[in-house]
């Protein structure tokens, strides 16, 4: 290894890793719970559109709690690739590369998130729309970010699986850790195709999947609180060496 790979510690990489990967939980959790499933009503634009009105401020942080968990992405991705490089160094490319897509689609679809705001708002040049049109648009825009979300989850699904993969192989992570990842990550996939293939379906089967994340919160408490083991750290980025 050369002199940069070695200036800071698995255990203090470890660690930040785990600390950023709490402010993504926290931040996507915010947003997803406290934000768009208290303000999305299924069905109803007109419900939504003046949830979203009684609560722009929520909104808004909402809005801005999604960017934090698409930001702390990068450091996350670049801390995993450091830690796991010693496990498998093409795997853990794959691990940072699906990051990275997975991210830069949820960054993009932000837009369909912060649209309702601005059309609800109806300014002067919207004034040829009712406002019914309005909140059908707003509503529709809420379900865009949706299919979107889903779509960078399918990424992040193979992701995960990828990181359940080099947990496993690591020895100086729990392999539990590296079980529960891959039952997320094929939730993750089972939740997004389901969405894109039976709606319906996937309707009834999401809260059942939400159990699955018990799989990052192990991951990211452990980096948290243990870091990792350094002496099989170690010995696995001796071998790394001895095979590159």
């Amino acid at each position: 290894m050369n002199g940069k790979s070695t200036e800071m510690s698995p255990l203090l990489q470890a660690r930040l890793a785990g600390g950023f990967y709490l402010i993504n939980i926290l931040t996507g959790v915010f947003a997803i719970i406290f934000v768009r499933a208290a303000l999305f009503v299924p069905g109803d634009a007109a419900a939504t559109a003046a949830n979203i009105m009684a609560h722009p401020m929520r909104f808004r942080l909402g809005f801005v709690a999604e960017i934090i968990t698409c930001l702390t992405n990068i450091p996350l991705a670049v801390l995993f690739y450091n830690l796991f490089k010693v496990v498998d160094k093409n795997m853990a490319r794959a691990d940072v590369f699906l990051n990275l897509i997975g991210t830069s689609i949820e960054a993009v679809v932000l837009l369909n998130h912060f649209a309702p705001l601005l059309i609800l708002q109806s300014a002067g040049y919207l004034s040829a729309f009712t406002p019914a049109q309005l909140q059908a648009q707003a509503y529709l825009s809420f379900q865009l970010q949706d299919i979107g979300l889903s779509i960078a989850l399918v990424f992040f699904g193979f992701d995960i699986l990828v990181t359940g993969y080099l947990t496993f192989r690591s020895t100086f992570l729990p392999r539990v850790i590296g079980v529960l990842l891959a039952i997320e990550g094929i939730g993750y996939l089972i939740n997004s195709f389901a969405l894109f293939i039976a709606p319906a379906v996937q309707a009834r089967i999401f809260p059942y999947f939400t159990a699955t994340a018990i799989g990052e919160i192990s991951l990211c408490l452990w980096l948290l609180v243990m870091g990792v083991n350094v002496t099989r750290w170690n010995t696995k980025a001796g071998v790394a060496v001895v095979l590159a």
